[in-house]
């Protein structure tokens, strides 16, 4: 029994799904990376080596996310593959036909224009904490509502507030305003649902052409209050699929896959025992060069496993022979 597995390590999560020949998910783990990305690919690959069979042979790994080099180091991927590219394939594979992707998590938001299969455009926006999932976080706690229940509450209103959303502070200024006010506070978080939405489609989404079938994917997912937001803004169906927490993930298992199924050689997997390795990362800064290029060593179990950093490539021949690249 084949596998193939798939790594999106961000600022926020580290997601791992592992899917077998027929695309099925045998397997998933969302962590939290706090800052962390090695411990949180050691904690998510000891989690699931417990949760699948034993004779489950792992024959391609694909790594995706903002630390996808040094996730794919850490397990041994057959391609590192950028977020656009990863829940793009995703998508496609859950809704055939997908022309529009909505990605929102916790530090960022993208969105991404299919034609045929093909990306044909994208933004991302990581700048702006207003449009991210992380906001949302923070207005649950300050409020002292689950985060899990903001979009049962967003539903229940009847008349949203107007709420400023084009920058954090102002909105969080501005809902202390209405709760001070007295405006209900179901109206409120509809209001806040409503105002991400704006700040959304016109900074990440100005000028695409946002076109149906349309797919929404990530943590803020989750919440059906801003689901509902965006197909009154945009006045179209929003599919939200059954994984949209892992979908980078999930696109990085299905390209390995896909890489892996015309390629006679064994996958680079390091194994589930990884979690038990001690692994470091130390820099230092050439001086070979007016550049000053910091070098970034990865260790393992005090032994040199990657190194990367260097703009002239002197540093990057070890990453080179061990990818093959």
């Amino acid at each position: 029994m084949q596998g193939y597995l798939g790594l999106d390590v961000g600022s926020v999560s580290t997601n791992l799904v592992i899917i077998d020949e027929n695309d099925n998910l045998l397997a998933s783990s969302y962590l939290r990376t706090r800052g962390q990305p090695i411990r949180a690919v050691q904690e998510a690959m000891k989690k699931t080596g417990k949760e699948i069979p034993s004779d489950l042979k792992i024959a391609g790994v694909g790594s995706t996310g903002s630390a996808r080099r040094l996730a794919g180091v850490i397990a041994g991927a057959d391609t590192v593959k950028n977020e656009i590219t990863a829940h793009a394939v995703a998508a496609n594979h859950v809704v055939p036909g997908v022309q529009t992707v909505l990605e929102i998590g916790g530090q960022d938001s993208k969105i991404i224009i299919l034609r045929g299969g093909i990306v044909v455009d994208f933004a991302m926006n990581t700048v702006c904490a207003a449009g991210t999932g992380s906001f949302l976080d923070h207005q649950s706690q300050r409020l002292n509502i689950p985060i899990e229940e903001f979009g049962h509450l967003a539903l229940k209103s009847k008349h949203p507030v107007r709420i400023a959303g084009r920058c954090s502070v102002f909105a969080e200024s501005d809902m202390i305003h209405k709760q001070q006010t007295g405006h209900d506070l179901a109206d409120i978080i509809a209001g806040l649902s409503e105002a991400l939405v704006r700040n959304y489609l016109n900074n990440v989404g100005k000028g695409k052409d946002i076109q149906a079938p349309i797919v929404f994917q990530g943590g803020v997912a989750a919440n059906q209050g801003i689901k509902a937001a965006f197909a009154r803004a945009l006045q179209k169906d929003i599919t939200v699929p059954p994984h949209y927490g892992v979908m980078g993930a999930l696109g990085a298992a299905l390209i390995a896959k896909r890489l892996m199924a015309g390629n006679n050689q064994p996958s680079r997997f390091l194994g589930f025992e990884l979690g038990d390795f001690k692994y470091d990362a130390t820099s230092f800064e050439c001086q070979d060069c007016p550049n000053s290029c910091e070098i970034v060593n990865i260790m393992v179990e005090g032994e040199l496993l990657a190194r990367w950093g260097s703009r002239c490539g002197q540093w990057d021949q070890l990453e080179e022979k061990r990818t093959g690249t």
